[in-house]
């Protein structure tokens, strides 16, 4: 049974760690006026006739503040690269001379800024409740191993356990919002 019970711990860690991972996944995807890589990774470009990610047929990286760079490693393939990105509709302009794409972030206007903050903190939000459900389903599974025979003075402190994890994680999630919605609103 307490086999069982450390398993079970493990699994809670784990499950919201990946919430975690995926929340920092999303918001770095969330613009807030720098040049960040991480906006175009959803990017698929046609290539040999499969859709292949962005990352797998140029090279990108941020030469300054306000500008991505995306280096073919095809010469061909900028004019696909330059339709993909234009087809995301991220709000961006390619700029290719011949050799490779420029992409210049502009700066954020007040109102984006507000819009990219409430973004951010729905994202948070749907980690939150991720959390949540984890938390959730670990008291149940407790409680199934209480009428297996774990005594109640057990579950009661691994119920506390199970919370005392979930705080944890919520506390991470708000510092990630805050730094988050730092980033987005300096201007």
């Amino acid at each position: 049974m307490e086999e069982e019970i450390e398993m079970l711990l493990d699994d809670v860690k784990e499950q919201m760690t990946k919430a975690i991972e995926h929340l920092d996944y999303e918001l770095g995807k969330i613009r807030a006026g720098k040049a960040n890589p991480h906006i175009l990774d959803d990017i698929k470009v046609e290539y040999f006739g499969s859709m292949t990610p962005l990352s797998g047929v140029a090279g990108i990286t941020v030469p300054d503040p306000r500008t991505i760079a995306i280096k073919p490693w095809e010469k061909s393939m900028i004019g696909p690269i330059e339709k993909a990105i234009m087809a995301a509709n991220l709000g961006l302009n390619p700029d290719n001379n011949g050799e490779m794409i420029r992409i210049m972030i502009p700066p954020l206007t007040e109102e984006r800024r507000r819009d990219l903050a409430k973004m951010s903190k729905k994202t948070c939000e749907d980690s939150r409740i991720a959390v949540r459900n984890v938390r959730r389903n670990a008291v149940e599974e407790l409680k199934k191993m209480k009428k297996d025979g774990l005594g109640e003075d057990m579950q009661k402190d691994k119920e506390a356990e199970v919370q005392k994890i979930h705080d944890a994680y919520m506390k991470k999630i708000d510092e990630m919002y805050a730094a988050k919605e730092k980033d987005i609103m300096t201007v």
